[in-house]
């Protein structure tokens, strides 16, 4: 009887563990920048950085980090004469942690609605990270006729994680979810610290990472993206942007462990005339190690304000 006990107190602790976790709500937003605006999802947490007119930059982060990834880019982009706009997506930072599946259509939902909101029509330059890169794609596949430029920051989409641990999880209800929240925090954090110490534009980037684990509804979030936009084949999405003509560029680490620059052959395939750079040195975190070379890559490429 006591071997039962002890493995119905193992299995419940992550659950009651995630159900005290502190909520994101009113109090929790009290000490952020930026602006709130309530959608059909929930609340989204947003910011505009740089001069009120010009062309817009829609910075999209990417599966775990919020908006924070972007606050050594922002100022550089303003100063070129853009209106930048970083938000942060439902289940991450400031934003609502709404349930339910986490496709294209959930997210191009917060996005289409914030856009609209905020008056925000064409012109756009869509920056997309990580996840915030597959994103960005079906943003730009759906919307071709809204875009300037597509940027691509590591971006994930080339392929979809079938097998070991996260291909289980993905597949496999309730003992998928018993594990994420049980397993994936020790994952995260030791990620997180394994970037300690590197310098970056960022101050303290890995605390705030890590304070996003417990915040309740982020552990569920990032399942349901694994599940949803993270699962989904985004080849059909990137031969029509390619047919579409929209500019392209995807920079990539290569030291990336998460996005493997194996990847830079997959978009090559779908779309010829994306322009790719490698950075050298760089891991998944380019954003924010490696945010001079990036800014440096993009405004060798990118149409600016003024042309």
């Amino acid at each position: 009887m006591i071997w039962w006990l002890i493995l119905a107190v193992l299995i419940a602790a992550p659950l009651v563990i995630e159900h005290r976790r502190r909520v994101m709500d009113d109090a929790a937003r009290g000490s952020a920048k930026g602006q709130f605006v309530e959608l059909s999802q929930g609340v989204t947490h947003f910011e505009w950085h740089g001069p009120p007119r010009g062309p817009v930059i829609v910075c999209i982060h990417g599966l775990t980090t919020p908006s924070f990834v972007w606050r050594g880019m922002t100022r550089s982009l303003a100063v070129a004469g853009f209106r930048v706009l970083t938000y942060d997506l439902y289940g991450r930072g400031y934003s609502s942690r709404p349930k339910g599946p986490q496709d294209r259509k959930f997210f191009l939902t917060q996005l289409t609605e914030l856009l609209a909101r905020e008056g925000v029509d064409d012109d756009l330059t869509v920056i997309g990270y990580s996840m915030g890169g597959a994103i960005a794609t079906t943003f730009a596949a759906t919307y071709p006729e809204r875009m300037r430029q597509l940027v691509l920051l590591a971006p994930a989409g080339m392929r979809v994680v079938k097998g070991g641990l996260v291909g289980f999880v993905k597949r496999t209800p309730l003992v998928g979810d018993w594990i994420t929240l049980a397993l994936y925090p020790r994952l995260l954090r030791s990620g997180i610290r394994a970037e300690r110490g590197i310098p970056g534009s960022v101050p303290s980037v890995g605390d705030l990472q890590e304070a996003e684990i417990e915040v309740k509804g982020f552990l569920p979030a990032v399942l349901a993206s694994l599940r949803g936009i993270l699962s989904e084949d985004l080849s059909a999405d990137h031969r029509a942007i390619a047919a579409y003509g929209l500019p392209v560029l995807a920079i990539w680490g290569r030291e990336d462990s998460v996005i493997p620059l194996s990847c830079i052959g997959t978009l090559a395939e779908w779309n010829r005339n994306a322009q790719q750079e490698v950075i050298d040195g760089a891991g998944h975190g380019l954003t924010y190690t490696h945010s001079d070379t990036v800014l440096r890559l993009m405004r060798g490429w990118m149409k600016m304000p003024q042309t």
